[in-house]
């Protein structure tokens, strides 16, 4: 008999902790916050007659403590329960995000202003967006590019009057993350069958790593520790100093009043 996995996502700021999963996930995969409601629902599956669950932390590289904090929670369980958890690797990183932002720039017309955003988080993960968002820019015809933190600041009124005392006819807004702004026409940054794909990568490789090596993933996990390689100069990526290149001008979202 083929084993029964049960799969569970577990969500930080990057999905409203959750609560933004489940119209892209499906409503077969289990979605939570951290804490003591994955703990409940990692229990609640197994004594329903799952074989397994497999938690999937959902980041998209801008929550660092977001695997690590699911591994200890997860390590709290009880023997019974906790032989039968196994942890995926997350469900991506700024380089998949990156690149999915690019693709989603691709198609807008390059006469309106790009608005990347997603909620706010601590101030490395802030910066990663502006990082992020400067790589769109540097590879896309859009001359604005600006960010937009959700509960942060500059928050989406701001950002949106900075795109239009810049110039911009229009603004389409790229989310960054699971939550989408409040803006008409915003898609989300990945289609339900393409974020299925990814979870279910994330918890097949999960699985085989589980029965070729022995490896649940949570001691690996609860060992991690969040690097920022770049808090105080340009990642390798950062190949033109900010300003203008190729006729085009990149500003970045001010914290303060716009003039």
């Amino acid at each position: 008999m083929a084993e029964r996995v049960a799969v569970v996502a577990v969500g930080g700021h990057e999905s409203a902790h959750g609560a933004a999963l489940p119209g892209v996930l499906g409503p077969e995969v289990t979605s939570v916050a951290g804490g003591r409601q994955l703990r409940h629902a990692v229990g609640a599956l197994l004594a329903a007659g799952a074989d397994r669950v497999c938690v999937v932390p959902i980041t998209l590289g801008r929550d660092a403590a977001l695997v690590a904090d699911t591994a200890r929670t997860l390590l709290t369980l009880p023997p019974a329960e906790r032989d039968r958890v196994v942890l995926a690797r997350p469900f991506a990183g700024t380089e998949q995000l990156t690149g999915w932002l690019r693709a989603a720039a691709a198609r807008v017309p390059a006469r309106a202003a790009l608005l990347v955003t997603a909620p706010a988080g601590d101030a490395h993960e802030d910066a990663e967006l502006y990082r992020i968002a400067r790589l769109v820019w540097q590879h896309g015809p859009h001359r604005i590019v600006e960010v937009a933190l959700l509960g942060g600041d500059p928050d989406l009124g701001r950002a949106l009057e900075r795109c239009r005392v810049l110039g911009a006819a229009r603004t389409i807004a790229l989310p960054a993350s699971f939550v989408l702004p409040a803006v008409p026409g915003t898609a989300p940054l990945l289609t339900a069958p393409a974020a299925a794909g990814v979870l279910a990568a994330r918890v097949g490789a999960a699985m085989e790593r589980l029965h070729t090596l022995g490896d649940d993933g949570l001691a690996t996990a609860r060992a991690h520790r969040p690097v920022h390689t770049h808090p105080d100069g340009p990642a390798p990526d950062h190949r033109h100093a900010l300003g203008r290149a190729h006729g085009r001008e990149f500003v970045h979202a001010s914290p303060f009043p716009v003039a």
